[in-house]
């Protein structure tokens, strides 16, 4: 027997544990795991090196067709190999039109099959104004729906009000897909920036005030109601705060059908950096304090959240640079960095286990999301995974994404990444891109 391709003599990160030992990869596939693997083939030498599952980051703001000056497949998925991603799911919004019914989601697929370097699946939206075309989406293969719970920041996406997001978890537990929230009360947001704004608020520590941690905790109880009382399956988006989380893990306890999400940023940066470093770290959530912080940490070292994502969403310098705080656009570009941040432990150096990390950046979102061949290195799973040398400390000075704005340079982490392959193909490696590669639709498998 020989293989299409044999990564030899690397210590493999799986879901039985870490290993050293040989994978045998033919067709696209992992077909063997061996101590020693005795068949030919060509051979990539992963002595001393490390290989992870790769990541599969489940939110992602790409933004094409209509925005693609502010972030395309091409460039985005470069940053994502670059980070050791090999397949990501991308958001209905900021794209223009947005993912809303088959004719919206078809343009984007054309897209991504045209340009994406890696695998890749699409959200639709949830929106009042959508609400007959869920079925539609589900037909199309959407991954589930995304709803925003306070202002998305364009209104070609209006938030859902109480009914629409009601309706929108009972359709989506009939068609058996996730409903994926961005949990921040609109009425509390909305009240905080007009008091803000009308005291002639304009600072980060002002547009800080408007989006407390109470806002977060409200809307995530809201919609732990409302898919526990129709049975939906809910999934929450970037919580910042260990209370969110906690209030969430404690529902999945009762038997709320949720899954549990946080962003690289909120691990790695704080309120602090905001100050320091402005534009670059607006987002919604916002930054919290350092205390909040190590809450949050706390719930992750303690298993309770289940995924973590870059949420990359860059917008053009031009939507970056103002001296009112509140008209930045809020997003932070991250899609290099979600392994690095898990893999130094964030800013305080926080320590995971290897396997917790191949979990939260690959094994959940897969099984979440039904990717039934994505998630580990396993016997008959595509051959998606990132070689990574542990042993090499090195500082953020590269990037690869559309504007380069990233908060993430010139941070020093742990884990150089090598190479990054996708269903057996080398996507990255020291630098360079294969742009022959190109990534396929990736459906839910339920």
């Amino acid at each position: 027997m020989s293989f299409d391709l044999i990564v030899r003599g690397g210590t493999l990160v799986t879901p039985e544990g870490v290993r050293r030992a040989d994978l045998g990869i033919s067709g696209g596939q992992i077909v063997e795991l061996s101590e020693e693997l005795t068949a030919g083939g060509p051979e990539v030498d992963a002595t001393g090196l490390h290989v992870l599952p790769g990541v599969l980051d489940a939110h992602v703001h790409l933004n094409e067709p209509g925005r693609t000056h502010w972030e395309g497949f091409e460039t985005g998925t470069r940053a994502l190999a670059a980070g050791g991603a090999t397949s990501f799911f991308d958001m209905p919004l900021n794209s223009s039109p947005p993912v809303l019914d088959r004719a919206t989601f078809e343009a984007k697929r054309e897209r991504g099959e045209q340009k994406s370097l890696i695998d890749f699946g699409l959200w639709g939206g949830l929106t009042p104004l959508n609400l007959d075309r869920l079925d539609e989406l589900a037909d199309c293969g959407v991954i589930g729906f995304k709803a925003f719970m306070s202002h998305s920041g364009l209104d070609e996406f209006p938030a859902v009000d109480d009914t629409a997001l009601y309706e929108g978890l009972k359709t989506a537990a009939r068609l058996n897909l996730v409903v994926a929230t961005h949990a921040e009360s609109d009425n509390l947001t909305r009240h905080f920036t007009e008091q803000a704004r009308t005291g002639g608020g304009h600072s980060v520590r002002d547009y800080l005030g408007t989006r407390p941690v109470v806002a977060e905790l409200e809307a995530v109880q809201r919609a732990l109601l409302y898919a526990g009382e129709l049975g939906a399956r809910l999934h929450l988006v970037h919580l910042s705060s260990g209370a969110a989380v906690a209030m969430a893990f404690e529902a999945r306890q009762r038997g709320v059908d949720v899954s549990i999400e946080t962003c690289a940023h909120y691990l790695h940066f704080t309120d602090e950096d905001v100050e320091k470093m402005g534009a670059l770290l607006k987002c919604a959530p916002p930054l919290r304090s350092q205390a909040v912080q190590h809450h949050l940490w706390d719930e992750l070292l303690a298993g309770h959240v289940d995924i973590v994502g870059s949420d990359h969403s860059p917008a053009p310098p031009d939507r970056k640079t103002s001296e009112n705080f509140f008209a930045l656009w809020g997003g932070i570009s991250g899609a290099q960095s979600t392994l690095n941040v898990l893999l130094s432990g964030g800013h305080h150096g926080r320590g995971l286990p290897l396997e917790a990390v191949a979990a939260l950046s690959a094994l959940n979102p897969a099984r979440r999301f039904g990717m039934q061949r994505k998630g580990a290195l396993a016997t008959g799973l595509d051959a998606d995974f990132v070689v990574v040398d542990l042993g090499h400390e090195f500082e953020l000075t590269e990037l690869y994404d559309r504007w380069k704005q990233n908060p993430y340079l010139g941070v020093h982490f742990k884990g150089l990444v090598q190479a990054t392959y996708s269903r057996g193909r080398k996507v990255y490696g020291q630098g360079q891109f294969d742009d022959s590669v190109r990534g396929q639709l990736l459906r839910p498998g339920r």
